[in-house]
């Protein structure tokens, strides 16, 4: 884990309000770089106001987290700023409710471009760029967030495509974890204790019909009309069962560490590797 927060380097998308914006403001105390992205460009403006007044350095840039071309380039002037950063904020989101069937394809298509391939574009941009950073520099220590959901683990009424996605990031992040074992012995999980959104379209920019929400808290499962029982379930269910080292997974987040092992190049067989043909490692919350 990282303790000293000062000058590194942290991305966040969504970050003109709710949890992004929050991130921002203690990335501003620690000290910290920033680079903020944004659909909303007022909401963005007002963000790097605040972050400059308190004396972060700021690189923000307009983006549509769902469009590939647009992560690349936030990519590209992160890089170009303040070298590979240190923590990634997957943190844009947006939601729309109604009976599943009822969804149109434009509903369909908003929500999991943002949530999903907004998460996605985030992994395949950063994640490269700081496994080479762990390659150079042995105490380079790097943090992976997905801003995931209760609605990730369970599934409620009249949200049909946010449950899916959120399920979507959740299924991301745990193969991510998995993926990275096979470049470093070095992964560990936290358990973040809220989740909330921080990116959202005007309404003048969502789908026909989409009932969006921004920047609200999820759910609490005894708000479900006869998902208590199960969602409460399933969460005793996740508390008992603890992950490698001890760390448990009841979180609505997942964050990945990337740290190479002392002495080890990533990409190699690290030390200790499980032998050909031998069983993979039992995946963190099955």
């Amino acid at each position: 884990m990282i303790s000293d927060f000062k000058g590194k380097t942290a991305v966040l998308t969504g970050a003109g309000s709710g949890f992004g914006l929050e991130c921002a403001r203690i990335g501003a105390k620690l000290g910290m770089n920033l680079v903020l992205a944004d659909v909303q460009q007022d909401a963005l403006d007002k963000t790097v106001a605040e972050m400059q007044a308190a004396g972060a350095p700021v690189l923000a840039m307009k983006v549509d987290v769902s469009k590939a071309d647009q992560m690349e380039a936030l990519g590209a002037a992160t890089l170009a700023r303040f070298g590979a950063p240190h923590f990634v904020f997957n943190n844009a989101g947006v939601g729309a409710g109604g009976l599943i069937w009822e969804n149109t394809q434009k509903d369909w298509e908003w929500v999991l471009g943002v949530n999903v391939m907004g998460v996605a574009h985030g992994v395949r941009v950063f994640t490269p760029m700081m496994l080479d950073a762990a390659r150079a520099d042995a105490s380079y220590k790097g943090h992976i967030v997905n801003t995931a959901s209760m609605a990730g683990l369970v599934n409620a009424p009249n949200m049909g495509i946010y449950n899916v996605s959120k399920h979507a990031v959740v299924a991301l992040s745990e193969t991510l974890y998995q993926d990275l074992a096979l470049v470093t012995d070095q992964r560990q999980r936290t358990v973040p204790i809220f989740c909330t959104h921080g990116h959202q379209p005007k309404p003048s920019q969502s789908p026909a019909g989409a009932q969006s929400r921004r920047n609200q808290a999820d759910p609490k499962p005894n708000d479900w009309p006869g998902h208590e029982r199960q969602s409460r379930g399933k969460w005793q269910s996740y508390r008992r069962r603890g992950g490698p080292n001890g760390v448990r997974c009841h979180r609505r987040q997942s964050v990945l560490h990337l740290q190479p092992p002392q002495g080890h190049r990533l990409g190699a067989n690290p030390p200790g590797r499980r032998a050909a043909g031998a069983q993979p490692d039992r995946p963190f919350c099955p």
